[in-house]
Order: C-alpha cells, then structure tokens, then sequence
C-alpha cells in the first residue's frame, strides 16, 4: 500500500539561554501548554521541558536549558527573515481559525512583543516576532486549501505587507487572493 501522506515535523527542540524567560515567551505569550519536564535517573542535572498546543499530542514543542549560556555571543532578538545568521530562520506557530490568531495578536500586542513583520502569505496570514534567544517565530493560521491549491508555488511567492504597528496590525481581510 502507497501512502499518500509523507513525513512531519512531529515537534521542535531549543536549546535557549534561559528557560525561564523562554518558559514565560512560550507559554503566557504565544498559548503552549507545558506538559512535562525531562527527569531521568542517571541523567545529569539537565533542564528540558516539554510543550503542547493540542492535548491530543504528547508535544510539539521543548525547550533545553544551555548549560552555560555564557559562552555564546549575547541573543540578536533583532530577527530578520533574510541574512541574519545560519540555523533556523524561523518556527512556524499555526492557531486554528482566524479568531484565534486575532485574539493572539492582541495578546502579543499586550504582552508587549514586537512584530518584526507582518503580512499574507498565499497560503498563510502571517505575524513574525523573536523569542528571547532571537528565534524567529511566525505566528500564522492557514487560509482554506481552495484558497492556494490552484498553484502552490504562486502561493508560497505571494506577499502583501501588513502594518506592523498600531490598530492596522491587528485587523485581518478576508479577502483573499486565490491561485
């Protein structure tokens, strides 16, 4: 039997500066619940934490403490989508309608992050913001699938910009473009 599925990312880990601050960034602002913290006999005193959107998955998200942060150059939270650095450019974080993703801009404006850049994808309506370690982070919900279907790459090319700032970067239109 052929499947038409291929693989996932089933879940992310971080190795962060601080996973306090990281605890807080990950869960009071961006929604994840954490379920469960790394404790293995014999294994040194490690701090990894375990996050989730959905209860109905074991995680999709951890964090590791570095154990001396020291020895890395400090975070550039400046996050650029192009040509900052090698590694990850960013973690894509889907809510699941549009109301939540609203409501999750709002609480973002609220807790005080910054949006880096706002704006709609083909595909995607998107807010990209930096974690405390500088990760990008895009905070998205996925527009309907008749939506973008028609051509994937003209969709994935497709970028109108959104104010980032003030009460325009916390509407959303409804009027999407269609490939």
């Amino acid at each position: 039997m052929t499947s038409t599925k291929g693989p996932v990312v089933q879940h992310l880990a971080i190795n962060v500066r601080d996973i306090e601050a990281s605890h807080r960034f990950y869960t009071d602002v961006l929604g994840f619940e954490h379920c469960g913290t790394l404790a293995i006999p014999g294994i040194p005193d490690v701090k990894f934490r375990f996050y989730r959107g959905d209860k109905s998955r074991h995680h999709d998200l951890a964090i590791v403490q570095a154990p001396d942060p020291s020895q890395f150059p400090a975070a550039d939270t400046e996050w650029q989508m192009f040509g900052n650095r090698v590694g990850i450019n960013h973690i894509a974080i889907c809510y699941p309608d549009r109301e939540t993703f609203l409501a999750r801009l709002a609480h973002l404006k609220n807790k005080g992050v910054e949006f880096r850049m706002r704006g709609n994808h083909g595909m995607t309506h998107s807010v990209y913001v930096s974690d405390p370690d500088g990760n990008g982070v895009e905070v998205l919900y996925d527009l309907p699938a008749e939506v973008w279907k028609g051509d994937v790459n003209a969709a994935l090319n497709y970028w109108e910009p959104v104010a980032a700032e003030g009460d325009a970067a916390l509407a959303d239109s409804t009027d999407y473009h269609r490939f």
